[in-house]
């Protein structure tokens, strides 16, 4: 993970440059920039680097309460309260605060605090990572006849193996898509439960199974494919979870 741009803000020049220095020494943490009050991080914040924020909330004109809520609202930036007034720590959690610094506050206070933030922060990064990866990969491009067909994996019925091709079989569409692809390859791109190979030469989306006799499965469609010897154990084994 890369350093957490940083921020500090505090009226007080002596707390503001020891805030500072303790940034410095949390090897996870850039000290991206300093400022003496809500008004000028505000500015700054709205740049959109600032990744976590230590903020004085008793500051003169706009407060680091009311600048703290105005980045709840349209910003995804962490903060840190550090305050001599303890009684501002309820409404500070009420905006979602990662922590309270009461000053004085010590280096191990310090990084006791920046640590929550960096595992919050890691997350939701991880979070949004996954979110895309899954985005990405609802469907895929395959050749085919000179050009590239997109795939959706929900509309998938059935995948059928040939020797060099595979057929892919999609609802709504009378003709499959022929792409020079293994069985295997494709297969690495479809999960179980919902994908399912089913035989040496077919891969099936449980999702349009309608149902299975004498080992073929039937489709609405009311085409049918069989299940292989090597295959009927595993496939038997994740029908039988929405068995009742």
């Amino acid at each position: 993970m890369e350093s957490i741009k940083t921020l500090v803000v505090d009226d007080e020049p002596l707390a503001l440059e020891l805030v500072a220095d303790y940034v410095g020494q949390a090897p996870y943490l850039s000290l991206a920039g300093q400022c003496s009050s809500a008004q000028e991080a505000f500015q700054r914040i709205n740049e959109g680097d600032i990744e976590l924020v230590f903020l004085d909330i008793q500051m003169p004109g706009m407060s680091g309460l009311t600048l703290a809520k105005l980045l709840q609202s349209n910003n995804n930036t962490k903060v840190i309260f550090t305050t001599a007034f303890p009684e501002y720590a309820l409404e500070g959690f009420k905006l979602d605060a990662v922590d309270y610094l009461l000053k004085p506050f010590d280096l191990d206070e310090f990084l006791k605090a920046a640590n929550k933030a960096k595992r919050y922060i890691e997350l939701e990064k991880q979070t949004q990572e996954n979110a895309v990866k899954k985005e990405g990969e609802d469907w895929f491009f395959v050749k085919s006849e000179y050009k590239l067909v997109r795939i959706d994996k929900q509309k998938i019925k059935y995948i059928e193996g040939l020797k060099d091709y595979i057929k892919i079989y999609l609802t709504e569409e009378t003709k499959p898509v022929l792409t020079l692809y293994s069985l295997k390859d494709i297969g690495e791109k479809l999960q179980e439960p919902q994908f399912v190979r089913v035989h040496r030469s077919y891969i099936v989306n449980t999702s349009y199974i309608i149902g299975i006799e004498r080992n073929l499965v039937k489709f609405a469609s009311g085409e049918t494919v069989p299940v292989g010897d090597g295959y009927r154990s595993h496939f038997n084994e994740i029908v039988a979870r929405k068995t009742i």
